[in-house]
């Protein structure tokens, strides 16, 4: 028997096979065995015949020939127009571990203006064992697809979910390149707030069939179920809220700038297109990730991705080596597990086609830093965030949450109160004092989390910022207990007819969440300029006093960046009780400044600035005389009458 050579291409699937005779030789054997010869011969003959069809039926691919070596480099690119259905390609990406492996690709074709205007799609289809078996998978979008030694393109795309066939986009190379000849922009990102269209998955239509970017699967690591899910909540839609499973560097020691992430000269040397790369988003003590394939890599760049991870534009984000622990088949998200390696350089672009990596340069991040005080040792947390107006606020409310839910002290019951600094480059730190007391309606770690990362939002996303966020402290105290407080009454103690100049004690009682009430006695001194008639005292919560000193307003002028350091500097503590004097005098507030007790002569001039700047005007002044201690975040306020008699003081 002899098996025709096939002359078909490997994609047709059509080897021929002929049968030859087969002639017994029965004469080498003794008579009573020639006998048999016809029939062993016939059963001879059926067994090859089996064989060869059974052959035939499980022939479902051509003769493997992809090869087995490293990725070819350097060898050119293969055009798009000479691309046609039936040609056979290579395609490299990790498995497992960090070496890459060859997988055969059959073209199916050429989607002509699939990826928009002018912007082709290669289809294929992936071959062999291990394709087959996992199906397209997530982390695999960027692995190069090569005819020949010539680079065609990057798998980037996948049809739909439960596809049975692994069928594949392919981003033509000459796209690609389009990014890596762009200018290089090291510099911080920009604070304009980034389009809400750009933060939307990469989906493409065609003939009724919906094409997907392939996920970059996010690791978290570090971080709590609870945590995880605020993120997917915040990032809904962006392509960034599909978790995977992995693991982080294992690593957050510091350089000796403090930043993280000394750049390895030995990781660089061992990036080869099909190499895993993972871009951090947060690295330190916490970590988040987005891992993807190099798709073309030289001595001073790589591209990757082969889309868009966020079509940022111009980004600043940690690029680091990775680590393929193994490869989950599911028909519904295969992904790969990864571990974070070492650093490698930046990405510097997130492009509709690719996103572009520098080696050997290290990126902006603006650091973190974290400490939860209570009974027992403190926590301290030190970690980089990455610092880009569509992510940034996000990570900074996670990781937050995070820090605070890992905390053995933590219960239901637990408040906290958050102090630190937001340092802006060319400005004075800009305080923070927040309470997030038990009890509220949202947990007291997320309402903490939440009232840092909008008073922290109000200054990074402004518009007159210049200057980098420098780093961000975060001081925060746990409290067992509901640090609630609430103000019953307030009263005079030594009675409400009075002298300028004297001095009047106010008795509060206030009420603590489940504790005995308790009373405080708080002394002003009279200005001794008031004059004779009626007079109110306020007494009351930081909120109610601050809406006083600084009312509400509705105005389409954006705050700047001096206006929101002013108030932020201005704020006053949530637990205290002030007692102010409401004086019968003009009050301004001018950009985030209070002035009170103006001249009307002051007050007419600024009466015309109220439309064209950020200038309130009332007409009681609301002048702070005495603060006391509450013993924890106080609610309420009460208004009480003095009548001043002519004459000086008889304290």
């Amino acid at each position: 028997m002899t098996i025709g050579k096939n002359t078909q291409s490997p994609g047709a699937m059509r080897d021929r096979f002929t049968l030859i005779d087969v002639k017994p030789c029965h004469k080498a054997f003794p008579t009573p065995i020639r006998t048999l010869a016809p029939t062993l011969g016939l059963a001879l003959s059926r067994i090859l015949a089996t064989v060869l069809l059974a052959t035939l039926a499980t022939s479902t691919l051509p003769a493997q020939t992809t090869p087995s070596g490293p990725p070819p480099s350097g060898e050119g690119f293969f055009p798009l127009n000479q691309v046609h259905r039936g040609q056979i390609a290579t395609a490299w990406t990790v498995f497992s571990g960090t070496k890459p492996e060859p997988m055969q690709v059959e073209i199916l074709g050429v989607l002509r203006g699939a990826r928009g205007p002018g912007h082709d799609m290669i289809l294929a289809q992936l071959r062999g064992t291990k394709p087959e078996y996992t199906g397209v998978v997530a982390g695999m979008s960027g692995s190069p697809v090569y005819i020949g030694n010539k680079l065609l393109g990057s798998l980037s795309y996948r049809i739909g979910q439960f596809a049975k066939d692994p069928i594949a986009g392919i981003t033509p190379i000459a796209q690609m390149l389009e990014v890596k000849d762009m200018p290089v922009n090291t510099q911080w990102a920009s604070a304009s707030p980034a389009s809400p269209l750009a933060q939307t998955e990469t989906g493409l239509s065609s003939g009724g069939m919906t094409f997907q970017a392939m996920e970059t699967p996010l690791v978290m690591s570090g971080f709590r179920p609870e945590a995880i899910r605020l993120w997917q909540k915040e990032m809904a839609g962006t392509g960034l809220d599909i978790i995977a499973a992995g693991g982080g560097s294992g690593s957050s020691k510091a350089d000796t700038d403090g930043s993280f992430g000394a750049i390895s000269p030995s990781a660089i040397a061992s990036v080869v297109p099909g190499s895993a790369v993972s871009a951090q988003l947060i690295r330190g003590d916490l970590e988040v990730s987005a891992t993807c394939t190099v798709t073309y890599v030289d001595p001073k760049q790589l591209l990757a991705c082969g889309h868009p991870i966020l079509q940022a534009g111009s980004v600043s984000l940690p690029m680091t080596t990775a680590e393929v622990v193994d490869t989950l088949a599911s028909p519904l998200n295969a992904f790969k597990i990864i571990n974070t390696g070492d650093p490698i350089g930046t990405f510097t672009d997130d492009r509709d086609s690719a996103i572009r990596g520098v080696l050997g340069i290290k990126p902006h991040m603006i650091p973190v830093h974290i400490t939860v005080r209570g009974e027992g040792a403190d926590r301290k947390l030190n970690i980089e965030v990455v610092d880009l107006p569509s992510l940034t606020p996000q990570a900074v409310l996670v990781s937050l949450y995070d820090a605070l839910l890992q905390n053995n002290r933590s219960g239901l019951e637990t408040s906290y109160h958050v102090t630190g600094s937001v340092n802006i480059e060319g400005y004075p730190p800009s305080p923070l004092d927040l309470w997030a007391p038990a009890g509220d309606q949202l947990s007291a770690q997320l309402s903490a989390a939440i009232q840092t990362d909008q008073t922290f939002a109000q200054l990074y996303a402004n518009g007159a910022r210049q200057g980098a966020i420098k780093a961000i402290e975060l001081d925060v105290d746990s409290i067992p207990r509901r640090a609630q407080v609430e103000l019953e009454t307030a009263r005079i103690d030594s009675g409400n007819i009075v002298h300028a100049g004297d001095t009047v004690v106010i008795e509060a009682t206030l009420r603590p969440w489940q504790q005995p009430e308790r009373n405080i006695r708080i002394p002003i001194v009279l200005p001794p300029e008031l004059p004779a008639g009626p007079i109110r005292l306020l007494v009351s919560d930081a909120g109610t006093l601050d809406r006083a000193l600084n009312p509400p307003r509705i105005s389409t002028r954006t705050v700047d960046l001096d206006t929101a350091l002013a108030e932020a500097q201005n704020h006053h503590a949530a637990d205290r009780i002030f007692v102010s004097l409401l004086l019968p005098d003009a009050q301004a507030g001018v950009d985030g400044h209070t002035l009170s007790t103006l001249p009307l002569s002051m007050a007419n001039a600024l009466e015309p600035l109220r439309s064209a700047r950020d200038v309130t005007l009332n007409g009681e002044s609301a002048v702070v005389s005495a603060d006391s201690p509450a013993g924890g975040v106080l609610t309420g306020f009460q208004i009480l009458n003095l009548h001043i008699e002519p004459g000086a003081g008889l304290d």
